[in-house]
């Protein structure tokens, strides 16, 4: 009976050991593809992750858009309280316009310009993500069918 007892607590423990090598194996692959999601005001306001890739929603600012030689695009961002400058090189989504809500994900660089790696952009702002919305809520300038802007 006795060794029958410690069997178990021998197989129990290496079932922890196995579920807990597991569980940090999947919380490492998910560390490399998790994307926080920042707004200009905190990139203003220096609450992002350092050397670190995350997502930035706003407005695309009218009258900045730039396109250089090379091929690479040139905007600000904003979400009407703070802007951030944005380099993207890459086909823009053909959703892309001044005034359009969009999401990029990148880097932001010791200098504060923001280099995307992706440019998202949607046709409505049904779609746009939720931290969007509430930033441009919170800011007063949301209108959606029905609301009133900064309600």
């Amino acid at each position: 009976m006795r060794l029958r007892k410690k069997q178990r607590l021998y197989v129990v423990l290496g079932s922890l050991v196995l579920l807990g090598g597991a569980a940090a194996l999947v919380l490492t692959a998910l560390d490399q593809n998790v994307a926080f999601f920042v707004t200009p005001s905190q990139i203003a306001a220096n609450e992002v992750p350092s050397a670190r890739n995350f997502r930035i929603g706003g407005l695309v600012v009218a009258g900045s858009v730039e396109r250089g030689d090379d091929g690479s695009v040139r905007f600000r961002l904003t979400d009407t309280k703070n802007e951030v400058a944005v380099q993207y090189a890459g086909v823009l989504p053909d959703l892309f316009r001044e005034g359009q809500g969009i999401v990029a994900q990148g880097e932001l660089e010791p200098g504060g310009l923001f280099r995307a790696r992706e440019v998202l952009a949607k046709h409505d702002e049904n779609y746009m993500p939720k931290e969007v919305v509430d930033s441009l809520k919170a800011s007063g300038v949301w209108q959606h069918e029905g609301e009133a802007p900064g309600s």
